[in-house]
């Protein structure tokens, strides 16, 4: 029966055959579920070693006589307490009452001497065994037991797993056989999923052997079966999408040589201790634009469905407010799930584009032009869907004798998330600067032979050259940067014009916009953050384009000092923005000075910056037909 199942595997998937073949050793199999075993059994006599006994406190949490001793021991921290109130109050009473004086002291003394004697009875003895509580200690034993599995499984499958994965493809790329399968008649997806379910498989023989403990300790602590479930359904989605990172990471990050599986597996253990700890370290919500990348965590999921064990019950209600385009997506276990595993679906979606695109020709861009439009709108959309949540978040100072109650300001719930919106935005574009921009020898096939690519059978609309800057695969870049920037900037240009309309409580937050940067000034911004996003692609682009085979770290370097070299000089010498506005609107950084500039000055320094961008395209442009012509000229001089 097993040589049958492994024939019928190796039909479906060799890929995975191949994995299990080579790691599903008798001695690597024992090891594992010895492991395994041996770490469950550390982990019960752990908690095992806390179980209360003969010498378990009388205030202990497991003795049912601790609330009578406690009723005590707080009457006459209160009996005290009141008596030194009186003693204050007689003491500083004219004439001062000796004989009342000395009563209450008195009184004091005996009190502190049956605190005393409490203390010490206390200390010295200790609960009846017969009233130790064992049914709480053990739900509670369960409990513990039940979330530190929890949370062992989603270190060892994350961190383990994308270790294993990225360590896998960096083998097989030393040893030759990764292009051996990349002509594997497979499709890629078979290939990619054979390893995601092969080469781990070992970690997961160490999970599922600690599954049936897991659901024991759970319904012992009489966690429902259904948030067991759930968790299971949550960390199997977030598996898929870390290992889907992790298998694009090995496919396009392959100069970290050796020390690229630590990278790798070194980033994900800080993003899931960061986050576990956001999550325990208090009440929070999730009512900002950032929340999506917070979401890729279980570790909040985690929390939700488990808050007794964790004594988590804030965060659990707060949890339950999360909105998306105003939608209570929180309010049930189903939609919070379901938020869940689509974030997880949409940003695994977009990996495999990627995985199938690099997977046979590595040396390909990870993502076309036609799906880089698609991403970036698809990445406003879920930005701007989780700033856009009802909430009580402004509120106007009160003045004296009246009350004033907060209320929800839409204006102030998206100038709260505009740093988290540029900077989503500011990364995604700078990433398809570098991953759009082709190089020289691209840019010289393109120049070269575009012309013979044409087909007869398309329109001339199809055929233009408009149409190739916006789609072609080896095109430069800059009109696809262009798309991008005014996809990013729509929604917050359309804001700023209907920010004094959505003022329906007449507030001053946005006084800046209004009074004193002025909405023309921000648009114009805008406008200059578009142009600068634009100069820096045609630096990247033009740099590309050099002989040198150091052409990426050129860029890099070259970009990096353009953007943050001339703010901090001028911080140095022209450090009030005030003061010295007209220079900062003609830096890199000019936002600083929209508030102290007359609008034709900003204008102008706009206009400047268009200049520039048209001087840099102008040289681009001559240096691309250069290119086409110079490899032209040299094949038929041969």
């Amino acid at each position: 029966m097993i040589i049958n199942f492994l024939d019928k595997l190796g039909d479906w998937n060799p890929q995975l055959f191949r994995e299990l073949k080579g790691r599903l050793k008798g001695f690597n199999v024992a090891i594992a579920v010895a492991i395994s075993l041996l770490g469950q059994l550390i982990l019960f006599l752990y908690q095992l070693g806390n179980l209360p006994g003969e010498r378990h406190s009388l205030v202990g949490k497991y003795c049912r006589l601790r609330l009578s001793y406690e009723q005590e021991r707080n009457h006459l921290f209160q009996l005290s307490k009141n008596l030194h109130r009186q003693l204050d109050g007689s003491v500083n009473t004219q004439p001062l009452n000796l004989n009342t004086t000395q009563e209450l002291e008195s009184e004091i003394v005996k009190i502190k001497a049956q605190s005393s004697d409490l203390d010490y009875y206390l200390s010295k003895n200790f609960c009846p065994t017969d009233q130790l509580d064992m049914q709480m200690w053990w739900r509670e034993h369960w409990e513990y037991i039940f979330l530190s599995l929890s949370v062992i499984f989603i270190f060892t499958l994350l961190v383990a797993g994308t270790y294993l994965l990225i360590n896998n493809l960096a083998t097989e790329e030393r040893r030759g056989t990764l292009n051996f399968i990349r002509l594997s008649p497979q499709p890629e997806t078979n290939i990619l999923i054979g390893k995601m379910l092969g080469v781990p498989i070992l970690i997961y023989l160490v999970v599922f052997t600690a599954i049936p403990l897991h659901f024991i300790a759970g319904r012992a602590a009489n966690i429902a079966t259904s948030y067991i479930l759930s968790f299971w359904v949550v960390v199997a989605a977030c598996c898929i999408f870390f290992y889907s990172a992790a298998l694009l990471f090995g496919l396009c990050c392959r100069w970290f040589s050796g020390f690229q599986p630590w990278l790798g597996s070194g980033a994900v253990l800080l993003f899931l201790m960061l986050t576990m700890q956001m999550a325990s370290s208090g009440p929070y919500l999730l009512n900002y634009s950032a929340a999506w990348f917070r979401l890729l965590s279980p570790f909040d999921m985690t929390y939700y469905l488990f808050p007794n064990p964790l004594n988590n019950r804030d965060n659990w209600e707060l949890i339950q407010k999360v909105q998306f385009f105003y939608i209570p997506v929180g309010t049930s276990l189903v939609s919070l799930i379901g938020l869940h595993l689509l974030n997880y679906g949409l940003w695994t979606y977009w990996i495999w584009q990627a995985l199938k695109r690099c997977f046979r020709n590595p040396n390909t861009t990870i993502f076309s032009k036609s799906q880089s439009y698609l991403l970036v709108a698809c990445f406003q959309v879920v930005l701007w869907g989780f700033t856009l949540q009802y909430k009580e978040n402004f509120c106007p100072p009160c003045l004296a004798g009246k009350a004033c109650a907060c209320f929800y300001d839409i204006n102030d719930q998206i100038q709260q998330n505009v740093i988290w919106l540029v900077l989503f935005n500011l990364v995604l574009l700078f990433g398809f600067i570098a991953i759009l921009s082709p190089h020289r020898q691209t840019i010289q096939d393109w120049a070269r032979y575009r012309h013979q690519n044409l087909s007869v059978h398309q329109s001339v609309w199809r055929n233009s050259l408009f149409m190739d800057l916006i789609f072609g695969e080896k095109s430069p870049s800059l009109v696809a940067m262009l798309i991008h920037l005014v996809i990013v900037t729509i929604p917050l240009v359309v804001w700023i014009l209907l920010a004094p309309v959505l003022n329906v409580h007449h507030t001053n937050n946005i006084d800046w916009l209004i009074n004193h940067v002025g909405r023309l000034n921000a648009i114009l911004g805008v406008a200059m953050f578009i142009t600068l996003m634009m100069i820096y692609a045609t630096i990247t682009q033009r740099i590309l384009l050099m002989k040198t085979t150091k052409r990426s770290f050129w860029a890099f370097g070259t970009i990096g000092a353009v953007i943050f070299l001339p703010p901090v000089i001028l911080g140095m010498l022209f450090a009030d923005h005030s003061k010295y506005s007209t220079i900062w609107l003609f830096s890199t950084f000019p936002w600083v000075g929209l508030e102290y500039a007359s609008t034709p000055t900003i204008f102008m320094a706009w206009l400047a910056q268009v200049s520039v961008f048209i001087l840099l395209n102008f040289h681009l442009t001559k240096q691309v037909r250069l290119a086409g012509e110079s490899a032209t000229k040299a094949l038929l001089s041969q």
